[in-house]
Order: C-alpha cells, then structure tokens, then sequence
C-alpha cells in the first residue's frame, strides 16, 4: 500500500490515496473515501481512482439474445488489445488493474439510450438493479462484445495489517463489521 496526496473526481487536493496490490502484482490506485477502525484494525472503504469497466459478450443466435460477463482472466487478456483499441478512440486508457479492469480518461456524456440495466436477485429474493453505462463495442473472433462501466460506485473493504499493507476483507470479515458500515453509510 502507498500513500499520497491525490486529486479526487472533483479535482480537490484533499483526499488520500491508497494502492492495492493483487496476487498477480497488479495495482489498482484508490482514493479513501472512510476509514476507521475497530477492535485494534483498520478498517478502509475504497474507490478506485479510475473508472471500472465491464465487458460483455452477447449472443444473438438466440431468439432472444444473451448476455455473458466476462470475467475469466485468461479470456480477458485475450481480448484486453481489441477492447484498449476501441477505446482508446474515445480517449480512454484501458487499465489491467487489480480486482478489476479500469480506465482512464474523460468518460463519454452519459446518456439514458446507452443504458444496461441488470436486475440482481438478492438476499430474501429482494431485486436490485445496476444500471450500466456504454462505452464501446467490437468484436473478436466473429463475437460481438461491449464494454460498460457502472454508474455505481465501485467499492472495496480493506483493512490495514503488519507494514502497513491494505488487504481486501473476506466476506466473514465483511459480516463482522456490516453494522460499523451500515452507520458510516
């Protein structure tokens, strides 16, 4: 983990900046957005600087068509030169970045016809919806993708441990401290 003074979306010079690093040794620069600790950790709640990306693979022999998430890493790297170049002619710097694929760059206006929405089942079959907007689109191998980023923030857990290295928290860490983070959000 690194620190340092960073400017945030708004371009102020009054957040921290962390790096998390992955198993592979990618990176992925975040600002704090809180932090706070408990029971002798510290706890952090985490944005990336850059925004997240998502790529989907959509097929339309179907009668109606499907939608797969790409999120095997092999799979990704297969396609990571096709999807840089697309949006690399919107400007954007596609990020192979820790625990998710990011850029950076200006994103495109956001507009409500370029919308995805994704209704996800949660706990008690309550439905939430995650609404996506459109970057790019391109195809490799005769299969068509296109790249989304959410317009939810994307948001990781990490607590700091010896050295002062930020891990992410298991999902059992995560329902130890939900109270603490239901009252901070």
């Amino acid at each position: 983990m690194s620190h340092s003074s960073s400017s945030d979306r708004n371009g102020r010079f009054d957040s921290e900046s962390v790096t998390l690093i992955d198993a592979d040794g990618r990176s992925l620069a975040c600002f704090i957005e809180r932090s706070f600790s408990f029971e002798n950790t510290v706890y952090f709640l985490l944005q990336p600087v850059d925004s997240p990306i998502a790529i989907i693979a959509w097929d339309s022999e179907e009668e109606t068509a499907g939608a797969t998430w790409i999120e095997e890493s092999q799979e990704l790297e297969t396609l990571f030169a096709d999807a840089k170049a697309v949006l690399a002619e919107q400007n954007l710097a596609l990020k192979n970045a820790a625990y998710t694929l990011t850029v950076a760059g200006e994103l495109p206006p956001y507009d409500e016809d370029d919308l995805l929405a994704i209704e996800i089942e949660q706990e008690g079959g309550k439905l939430e919806t995650d609404e996506f907007q459109f970057l790019a689109h391109f195809y490799h191998q005769e299969q068509e993708y296109e790249i989304y980023t959410p317009l939810s923030p994307l948001l990781f857990f990490a607590k700091e441990v010896s050295g002062g290295e930020l891990v992410l928290l298991s999902s059992e860490e995560l329902m130890k401290i939900q109270p603490l983070l239901e009252e901070l959000l």
